[in-house]
């Protein structure tokens, strides 16, 4: 006798699936994380983290009026680790709740999704 399959539940309109292991766990679970860092003499400001690679040119944050510098990032639960880098310098993160040491002799600020 041939084995019956389950009906599959009709997937809501724009939520993708992706399957981590042998659970599947849908794509709108992800967050938009706010990075922001107040640098009014900066020339330029990026994050840097476990999120891009540590690429300090993936994300450029943006500047506002009064010298707020910030980025929308979009991410899946998790722990992740990240620097500010402002005009080539490496800074911490003076707003973050949590650090970690890392390879460098410094630490890392932990941002958790």
């Amino acid at each position: 006798m041939a084995e019956k399959k389950a009906p599959k539940k009709p997937v809501k309109a724009g939520a993708k699936q992706v399957k981590a292991g042998a659970k599947q766990v849908k794509a709108d679970t992800k967050k938009r994380v706010t990075f922001k860092f107040h640098a009014p003499d900066a020339g330029q400001v990026c994050v840097a983290g476990t999120f891009n690679g540590w690429d300090p040119r993936a994300r450029v944050l943006k500047r506002n009026t009064a010298g707020v510098w910030s980025a929308v990032i979009t991410l899946a639960p998790g722990v992740y680790e990240y620097r500010y880098v402002i005009d080539g310098n490496w800074v911490d993160d003076p707003a973050a709740q949590e650090r970690c040491p890392n390879e460098h002799g410094s630490e890392n600020c932990v941002r958790r999704v």
